[in-house]
This record gives structure tokens, sequence and C-alpha cells, in this order.
């Protein structure tokens, strides 16, 4: 268990309320508004205590207040979430301050968490480092030792399978990485055939920069995984996503893909998982953040594309920036709102009660309140219809 230092950061829930944006063309149907039933919040400086130093590439710059480097790892950029069935949850750190360049000292971790709703307040309980000891990463890595940093992989989402290991989707590959339990590395790194991003080293790339696997998905039986891109691949319609299968017996891609169309080209998405064998929960949101934060918001996504016009259908379930909050627990207005530029996580918690986080870009975002870090906030909302979700992951 790891011991935490903890710095206090003051970050107000001051609540921002936008005008609802009409219903999309895209969107065959929608849910009401859905309800805020829990918020808890981790402070925005907190660190893995007597870890490695870091932010040493960030040239000492402030911003929201806070004075790169740092003498520990922060614990900040959820960008993918396990439930444990027990009130604690796996979250996944991204690669740290951006991007390659500037994230070479921040060691890639899972952490172990547990959110308390009454307190609203989250405990991090411990966490693993991500390592390749025996040498399956076929480029130089970062660090002689073969702890894994944000300059080697961009991870950003995350799924455990039926043995106990994790695999994680990458998006300077783009690859699907496969973890043990410790956070070794199991395979070689496996690359989505035909798409390259700009960070890949074998060159060629026809992907925007960092916008490989945003979201990772795991089908109700554990045989199949579906990560999701987060930019086009050259060539393909604009604000059209592959949604690709990967067969985790044979641990190939399958050749099979689906369409998930953004509402808008400009838009990206921050996560996927799955309901049942068709349907997948998408986040999907503007870049803006505070004031300028208007569209965030999660899909139901049907693979089955019964309209027939070669896209997933979508029924929008839940728009995070017009939240119902009677008993206000986000803050003192009855509407509360997630700002933030990236929100990078959602997990189902019963049939009709789904768990949201924001990724808070540590030192730079500042959704929630301007010139103070955004804390990684922790919410759940209760649906007004039922998602008749696959049982195997309402447990």
């Amino acid at each position: 268990m790891d011991n935490l230092r903890r710095i206090g950061v003051g970050a107000g829930i001051g609540v921002l309320t936008l005008a609802l944006a009409a219903p999309s063309a895209q969107a065959h149907d929608t849910f009401g508004q859905a309800t805020l039933t829990g918020w808890a919040a981790l402070p925005a400086a907190t660190f893995v205590s007597a870890s490695d130093p870091s932010g040493s590439l960030l040239g000492g710059t402030p911003s929201n207040g806070i004075t790169p480097p740092f003498d520990d790892q922060p614990i900040q950029g959820f960008s993918g979430i396990v439930k444990n069935g027990d009130g604690t949850f796996e979250v996944l750190s991204d690669n740290g301050y951006g991007n390659k360049a500037n994230s070479a000292d921040f060691v890639l971790r899972i952490h172990r968490v547990a959110p308390d709703y009454g307190s609203r307040t989250v405990d991090v309980l411990g966490g693993i480092n991500l390592t390749d000891p025996t040498g399956y990463v076929p480029f130089a890595l970062t660090r002689p030792d073969r702890v894994l940093t944000g300059s080697d992989f961009d991870v950003e989402s995350i799924q455990r399978v039926k043995d106990g290991t994790y695999w994680l989707g990458d998006e300077f590959g783009p690859y699907l990485l496969h973890f043990d339990r410790a956070g070794r590395l199991l395979q070689a790194p496996v690359p989505l055939p035909g798409v390259r991003a700009p960070e890949n080293p074998l060159g060629n790339p026809n992907l925007p920069s960092s916008k490989g696997f945003e979201g990772l998905a795991q089908s109700p039986d554990g045989r199949k995984l579906y990560p999701l891109l987060e930019g086009v691949v050259a060539g393909d319609p604009a604000g059209a996503l592959r949604f690709n299968e990967f067969d985790l017996g044979r641990k190939e891609f399958t050749g099979k893909r689906y369409t998930y169309q953004l509402e808008d080209p400009a838009n990206a998405i921050g996560d996927a998982i799955a309901v049942d064998e068709d349907r997948f929960l998408v986040i999907e949101r503007d870049s803006g953040q505070g004031a300028t934060a208007k569209f965030k918001r999660i899909y139901l996504a049907d693979k089955r594309d019964r309209n027939r016009d070669g896209k997933m259908d979508k029924t929008l379930v839940a728009d995070l920036m017009n939240i119902a909050d009677p008993r206000h627990l986000g803050g003192s207005a009855s509407v509360f709102t997630f700002p933030f530029t990236t929100i990078e996580d959602v997990v189902i918690l019963d049939d009709r009660t789904l768990g949201v986080v924001n990724d808070n870009n540590f030192p730079f975002s500042s959704g929630r309140t301007p010139g103070q870090p955004d804390n990684n906030e922790f919410i759940t909302v209760r649906l007004t219809d039922s998602l008749h979700a696959d049982k195997r992951f309402t447990r």
C-alpha cells in the first residue's frame, strides 16, 4: 500500500449553468435528464510518496499556480477505469503531461482508488507501475530499467480480463498492450494493421498525433475486445472513427470493424465500454473547459446499425453539461455540469447508474475554477431509463 503526500489545492465546485444544446440529428433517441447521485474528488496535487521525481521537462513554468518539477509522481490523468466490485476501482494514468517529448519522467501506472461519496473524498490505496522486464517492446525505451514512461506509450484505456491480466489501449502506435497483475508486459505490443500514428517508430503515419486507442470495450463473454480510435484515419470520412474487433483467444484483430460517427468532426471521444454484445457507452466531448465547455455527452452506440447507414446507431443517455442536482451534491445550483476539457472514464455501476471521472491533465486544466488546477472528480449519475445491460456488467 502506498502512503500519499497530499498538497491541498483549493478547488471550488461552483457550477456553471449553460444552455442545453438541441439534440443532435445523429442520435435517433434520447433518455431524459440524468441526476447526480454522488460526488467525490481527489485533490489535484496528490502524489505517490517516495516515488521518482517528475515534470523536469515542463520548463519550470507555473500553470494554474503549480510550478514543476515535482519531487514525486503526480496521481493524475485518469484515462481508464475498471470496477473491482467492492467499491474500489483501478484507474489508469495516461502519458503524463500531454505528449511524448515532455513526459519521459512520468511513470505509467495503474492506481487503486476508493471514492467515498459520504465524505466526498477519494482514497488512493496503492498501485502498480507498468514495466517491460522481459524486453517485449521492440524499440528503445526511455529508462534502462525498462519501467515504462509517457515517452514510450500513451495509455488511454483499460480492461481486466478473466485471468486477471490487463489489456490497455495506447495512442502512440496505436497498440494493444497486455500486462500481468503486477504490471509486467506479457507480449510484444499488438499494432492495428494498416494504421500508424506519428509517434509510431515505423513511420508513414495515417492518423493524427495522439489519436490512437482512446476507448477499449470488452464483450460480456470475455472473448473480444473493441478498441475505438480517437482520430480519423486518412481517407476516411470526416468524424468517422474506426471501432475494431480483437479476438482475445487468438490475440489478433479479426478484421471486423464498425464506424462511430462523431456529432461534429471537431469533437473527440473519451472512453468506450460495452453494455452487452452489441451496444456500447461512448463519451463524446468538445475541447472546451469551464465557460467554453458546451458538449460533454454519453451515447449508447449500437453496432447492429438498424437504419443501415453504415454507422453505429446512437442514443443520448446523459448530457454531462445538464445533470439535475436536487440534493445540491455538486454545488448550490440545481443543475450540475462536468465542464472539463477531457472526460475519459465511464463505468456501469448498476442498470441505471454510471460512474464518470475526468482526466484532469495536471496541472494544465482548470475547467472547474479558473486559475486553479482541476481535481480528479468522481461522480455517479442516475439515468432516467434502464440500460438493459448484460448482467455480467451490473454485478
